[in-house]
């Protein structure tokens, strides 16, 4: 028996990663959420400037109005994350370089 989430399609905007911009925020500690290290990471970025990279680098995002769960900080400007389509379908990447989550957070790869 197959799992629902196998068959579903990879276009759909439920299936399209999630990123927080504690993320990559390298003012935050791991245990904040930040995901790569402080080097690698942005002083305070913004859900609307992770989508404008996005979007120039040729992926499709969106912004949706969410609150990270470890974020303590309960203002407007902290709100948010980015939903980003990393594939068209089941294996086909939208762009080569980037064909899953990690490589989107980490620049180096």
């Amino acid at each position: 028996m197959a799992l629902a989430r196998e068959n579903a399609d990879p276009s759909h905007k439920d299936r399209w990663i999630c990123m927080y911009p504690a993320y990559i925020n390298s003012k935050k500690t791991a245990v904040e959420g930040r995901r790569i290290t402080k080097e690698k990471g942005v002083d305070n970025p913004t859900v609307t400037e992770i989508r404008d990279v996005c979007q120039a680098i040729g992926l499709t995002a969106v912004v949706e109005n969410k609150m990270y769960t470890r974020e303590l900080n309960r203002d407007p400007v902290f709100r948010g994350r980015v939903r980003v389509q990393l594939k068209k379908r089941r294996w086909l990447p939208c762009l080569g370089p980037i064909p899953y989550k990690k490589s989107l957070n980490d620049p180096s790869r």
